[in-house]
């Protein structure tokens, strides 16, 4: 890595493991990363204990200020901020809205490091929405920070393919390569006073927060709808369907051309199974869905799935519904 030759006072806000890298990035550049944002510790896990988020666990280990204001608009987080003086402040997957008197605060401006090609995906979720609609390429945006919803200049991208049996989790964790990367190229550029913003052109889209419900698999859409669908809330929401009463969670599929799937059989009726999937119709064509986990058990194959089943339903009863 290129290590900065002169170094900004940096103020970074980001919550998820994704900001970690961009966090991560700073460090290991050299910048002076005068104070961590991020959000308020949560309750997580079985006994609702509060959690502190990824980007604070970092923070505290590195020995960065790290400080979870309920908001930017108060006097007190204002005083903060201007009491860190900054030259940058960089964003990540934050969480909040930054308003003006943030914007205009540090000498740089603020930058973000956005999970997508923009103006495509702009809002809250880029990466399971892309996946979710079958796009064959993403990327990472460095946008400079306005008012509006991911709607500042463009200062630089990256683009990260996404292959068709990919997973959000998948290009999640190709997205934080891509964004460290990006977020290195992006500093020694306002170093050197290179940067070109470009306005946004071209239609924009809205990545809606992906909502629990959309998890749920019917397998009345078409095969490669239904194989995004899994793909997409992999790992979050999770992908669930059902077999009688019983939930099951599904992790894993792809697209099945074979000459079974060609049957006409009623959507979500399982075709056939083995150690490689099990081969379930869809409204229009098959897919082979390769782990998936019986309400109340552990992640399993095929084979161990239809294995647990053994003597319990008819083969007419072989059937997922949403």
């Amino acid at each position: 890595m290129t290590r900065a030759t002169k170094p900004f006072r940096v103020v970074f806000m980001g919550t998820p493991d994704f900001a970690v890298s961009a966090l991560r990035t700073l460090v290991e550049d050299g910048q002076n990363v005068v104070l961590a944002l991020t959000q308020p510790d949560r309750p997580k896990g079985r006994g609702y204990a509060l959690q502190p988020s990824p980007v604070k666990v970092y923070a505290l280990e590195n020995g960065i200020p790290t400080e979870t204001p309920d908001t930017l608009r108060s006097e007190a987080s204002m005083d903060l901020l201007r009491a860190a003086a900054p030259d940058l402040i960089v964003v990540a997957a934050y969480g909040k809205i930054l308003p003006a008197s943030v914007l205009e605060l540090p000498r740089l401006g603020c930058v973000n490091l956005h999970a997508s090609l923009l103006p495509a995906w702009r809002g809250a979720a880029p990466i399971q929405r892309a996946v979710l609609n079958g796009d064959r390429l993403g990327g990472i945006t460095v946008m400079q920070m306005d008012e509006g919803l991911d709607t500042g200049d463009i200062l630089l991208t990256k683009e990260v393919p996404i292959g068709p049996d990919m997973t959000a989790g998948d290009y999640h964790d190709k997205l934080a390569e891509a964004a460290s990367a990006a977020l290195t190229e992006y500093l020694r550029a306002a170093e050197n006073g290179t940067l070109s913003p470009q306005k946004q052109e071209g239609p924009s889209t809205y990545a809606a927060k992906i909502e629990k419900e959309e998890g749920l698999v019917s397998f009345l859409e078409s095969a490669a709808e239904t194989h995004n669908r899994i793909r997409g809330c992999d790992p979050s929401p999770g992908a669930y369907t059902f077999l009688g009463d019983r939930r099951v969670k599904l992790f894993g599929s792809r697209l099945d051309d074979t000459a079974e799937t060609q049957t006409g059989a009623p959507p979500g009726t399982i075709l056939s199974g083995g150690p490689d999937g099990l081969t379930v119709a869809c409204g229009s064509g098959a897919i082979r869905v390769t782990c998936l986990q019986p309400e109340g058990k552990g992640k399993t194959d095929a084979a161990g799935f239809l294995n647990g089943l053994r003597n319990r339903l008819s083969p007419d009863e072989m059937r997922f519904h949403g």
